[in-house]
Parts: C-alpha cells; sequence; structure tokens
C-alpha cells in the first residue's frame, strides 16, 4: 500500500470518530491521530464541525494542538508551551518529521546546522540517523547526505496542510503558471511555423537548384552530341583528314636533273 492511499484511508478513519464525538471526548482522538506513525495530513479533521466547535471552549487546547500539527514546527511548540498539552514522546517525533517538510517546502538544500537547531539535535550523527530512519524510511522525503558540505540535499518531500489564506495564494501561483505556459505554446508555435516556412523555402530552392544543374547537364549533353556528329561528319568525307594524313605518309617521287 503506497503512503498516499494509507494517508486517505487513516484520513477517513480519524474523520469518522471525530464526526461522532463532541467535547472532551475529542482530545483523545486528536491526540491519537497526531500520535500516529503514518498520518501527516490534518486538514480533513480540522474540518469537522464538531472539532471546529472547540473553538473559545474549555477543550479548545486541542484544537490548538491540531493546529499545530497541521501548520506548524516544534520551534512554533517550543515558543507556545504554556498553551499547549504536554506532548507525547511519538507527538514530538511527529512534530520534528513535519519541521523537515516545512522547511524542504522553501529550500532544497538544508544546512546541517539549520536542521540541529530546528530540531534540536545536538551532533551530525544523531541528525543523519533521524533524516534516515525516521524520514526517508518513512516515505515523507527523498534525498542525499552530503557530509562534506554539511547539507542534507532534498530531492523529494511531501506536502502539508494549506495554511489559512494560503489557497487563494496558491490558486494565483497556478494562474500565473498557466498564463506563463500559454505564452511559451505560443512561442513555440510561431517558432515551429517559421521553421515550416524556412524549410518550405530551402526545399524550394534546392528543386531551384537541382532543376539548374538539370538544364546544364542537358546542355552540355545536347553541345556533345552536336560536337561528336560534326567530328563524325568530318573524318567520313572523301579526301578528309584520314586521306590527308595517308597522302603525306606516301612517298614522294624525286626528280633525276637532265644531264
Amino acid at each position: 500500500m503506497d503512503i498516499e492511499q494509507k494517508q486517505a484511508e487513516l484520513i477517513d478513519h480519524f474523520v469518522k470518530q471525530a464526526s461522532s464525538l463532541k467535547g472532551s471526548a475529542l482530545g483523545s482522538v486528536i491526540v491519537e491521530a497526531t500520535s500516529h506513525p503514518s498520518l501527516f495530513a490534518f486538514f480533513e479533521i480540522l474540518a469537522v464541525p464538531s472539532v471546529a466547535e472547540l473553538e473559545g471552549s474549555e477543550n479548545s487546547v486541542y484544537l490548538e494542538m491540531l493546529r499545530l500539527f497541521a501548520h506548524g514546527t516544534w520551534s512554533d511548540y517550543k515558543g507556545n508551551t504554556g498553551s499547549l498539552p504536554l506532548l507525547v514522546p511519538d507527538q514530538v517525533l511527529k512534530l520534528k518529521q513535519l519541521t523537515v517538510l516545512t522547511l524542504a517546502e522553501t529550500n532544497k538544500v538544508l544546512p546541517y546546522d539549520q536542521l540541529m537547531l530546528e530540531l534540536d539535535v545536538t551532533n551530525v550523527r544523531e541528525l543523519e540517523d533521524f533524516l534516515i530512519n525516521e524520514c526517508m524510511y518513512a516515505g515523507i522525503v527523498r534525498g542525499k547526505l552530503d557530509q562534506l558540505r554539511r547539507c542534507f540535499e532534498v530531492q523529494f518531500a511531501a506536502g502539508r496542510d494549506l495554511r489559512p489564506g494560503e489557497l487563494g495564494s496558491m490558486i494565483q501561483t497556478l494562474s500565473n503558471w498557466l498564463g506563463t505556459s500559454d505564452n511559451l505554446l505560443i512561442s513555440i508555435q510561431e517558432k515551429i511555423k517559421w521553421a515550416d516556412t524556412m524549410s518550405e523555402l530551402d526545399n524550394k530552392h534546392r528543386k531551384e537548384v537541382e532543376d539548374g544543374v538539370e538544364e546544364v547537364r542537358k546542355s552540355l549533353s545536347l553541345k556533345a552530341n552536336v560536337d561528336l556528329r560534326v567530328l563524325e561528319e568530318i573524318y567520313s568525307e572523301p579526301g578528309g583528314v584520314m586521306d590527308f594524313d595517308e597522302d603525306r605518309s606516301r612517298p614522294k617521287r624525286r626528280r633525276h636533273p637532265i644531264s
């Protein structure tokens, strides 16, 4: 089962659970969802009406915790520990995994120093073990560990839930991309048309040259035939060149002087 299908099944499971509960009973479901090792998307759970009703209630800390896992990082948690429940070890691991995904959204080369600071890791060995065992093996990122440059080169990272207000920005980005693609397509079509025109002109020029060469060939062939006939006529006439040569080759008589 691939990660997307498993995510979909887990989301459906927790959405159904949350939809059947209210108030403090939702706390355990939210803790379970944010602790699950294979769940990294929480938007659908946030959208459950009974979960949204936690806003402003005595159990609103669970709503804030769910929002943290949907959009936040480990640093965000450390800055708000006074207003959030204490996280269990599985939640700490999950939030650090999500932190790597957030960092990978904006930068495909992540320096080790930045990662150690954001994840509260004290040495390179611990950091590399975390990236390999908890991120790459989990299928949420792919990349290369560069010990010489002390960085993690991200090749793939799973996406996180959209933050409030990001949908409009994403739509605008996609619209801009679509406009750029349309302009590029028009440019390509124009270049193809120009290439076709040049090819047609080149073929026409080549045909003219070939026709010209053929005309010259025919003209030379005709002239050669005419010259050959003239020579044949000259050599075949009586007293022509051959007779003249034969006459010149015949020994002449020498007259003796009269005494």
